[in-house]
């Protein structure tokens, strides 16, 4: 009886913080748009600079009223999809190299260290130069935003493998593919999938950065047409639907890796 109560206090308790966090958190989101309403019904700046809350929202609904906005976000996602699945393969090969050779570790391990600290912006001029002004230069723009922090992530989760853990695993008899599979694998899944999230980040990044320069159905062309039309109101609600998509894939993809995650190395309840 006594374990029922308190684990029902528990619950209540869970309950109670997740309903703070959430109010605290609209609180502040209602707080935000009414200084930005207020900010923009001063006239400090044209509406057509600075729009209010309000206009960004009727363009939003436009947009989506028209489909153009649906059909872009499907676009940009398609590409999106293309390239990170490219980069994951990629990058998992190279890391799993990386990470469990020396040689490779030596050589091509330094080469995408440094790429790495290249902007993904700056493979632009070249996938233009390659491709051309078409969908495979904007996927390649993806794919090199994406690759390295993959392939740093899987390599560091491998080398940060306790080797404790490697000991035990071989005293037990496991060698080969059942010790990278059980042992090496989920002890390196952490990092791996932080780079693997780190690399969705570049990935999305670097996709509305090619979108700008090539006039197709996409998000970051809608970017581009409210610049050209002197239009604030859709280039802002634009750029809130990307944050949505963003937010909602982390929110559905990832976040529940991570949890899942957790969970498995004990730091969190189900």
């Amino acid at each position: 009886m006594a374990q029922a109560i308190s684990a029902s206090t528990k619950r209540l308790s869970i309950n109670s913080s997740v309903l703070t966090k959430w109010a605290r958190r609209t609180v502040f989101y209602i707080l935000l748009l009414a200084f930005w309403q207020v900010l923009a019904s001063l006239a400090i700046w044209p509406d057509y600079l600075f729009p209010g809350p309000l206009a960004v929202f009727n363009s939003l609904v436009n947009g989506f009223q028209n489909g153009l906005y649906l059909q872009s976000t499907f676009a940009s996602l398609q590409r999106l999809a293309v390239g990170y699945i490219i980069a994951l393969v990629v990058g998992m090969v190279l890391g799993l190299l990386i990470g469990s050779y020396p040689i490779f570790e030596e050589t091509v391990g330094s080469l995408v260290l440094g790429l790495q600290a290249l902007p993904s912006v700056c493979w632009l001029p070249l996938a233009i130069l390659w491709f051309g002004l078409d969908d495979q230069a904007i996927i390649f723009v993806v794919v090199m935003g994406a690759l390295f922090s993959i392939t740093l992530g899987v390599d560091a989760g491998i080398k940060n493998t306790p080797p404790v853990y490697l000991k035990a695993a071989r005293n037990l008899g496991a060698r080969g593919v059942a010790l990278a599979a059980q042992v090496v694998l989920p002890a390196a899944m952490p990092a791996i999938i932080n780079g693997l999230k780190q690399g969705w980040t570049f990935a999305w990044r670097s996709l509305m950065a090619g979108e700008l320069i090539y006039f197709t159905v996409s998000l970051g062309n809608l970017l581009n047409t409210g610049r050209d039309l002197n239009d604030a109101s859709q280039v802002v609600s634009v750029m809130v639907l990307i944050v949505v998509v963003g937010v909602a894939i982390d929110s559905l993809i990832f976040a529940p890796l991570e949890r899942r995650v957790r969970y498995r190395w004990g730091l969190t309840r189900p």
